[in-house]
């Protein structure tokens, strides 16, 4: 999961890449490479850069939380 990313964002990537595979007819492993690779990138163009960094902080915190290092 990339901070920020929600069912918009995924929706948004998915309807990209079948658009792009009916269009030209290649399949998308061919086209976009690795799934977890292209994931990776769609969430970096796709979400917006400060929704991605409060998502981040937000993350951190709970993480420290969880892990106890919050204490």
């Amino acid at each position: 999961m990339q901070p920020g990313l929600d069912r918009a964002v995924v929706l948004q990537a998915v309807t990209d890449v079948t658009t792009h595979c009916a269009d030209t007819g290649e399949y998308p492993r061919a086209s976009f490479g690795d799934p977890d690779g292209y994931a990776v990138q769609a969430a970096a163009r796709l979400v917006p850069a400060d929704r991605a960094a409060r998502a981040g902080r937000h993350n951190a915190v709970v993480d420290a939380f969880l892990t106890g290092s919050g204490r």
